[in-house]
């Protein structure tokens, strides 16, 4: 018998299915490492995928 499988998430378009990435600023901390900066993707909020479109419709 065969089995199901789970629908995939789709990744989010805008960051590949990276939605969380680390910026170094430049600076340095008294350790010798570098100051970061971390930036989350604003389409996915940080997720890696995004909702197929029939949840996103429900709804008004």
């Amino acid at each position: 018998m065969a089995q199901s499988t789970p629908a995939r998430a789709r990744i989010c378009s805008d960051c590949d299915g990276f939605p969380v990435v680390a910026v170094t600023t430049g600076v340095r901390n008294r350790d010798g490492s570098r100051q970061t900066l971390t930036a989350s993707c604003r389409t996915c909020n940080g997720h890696g995928h995004t909702a197929p479109a029939a949840l996103a419709r429900a709804g008004r």
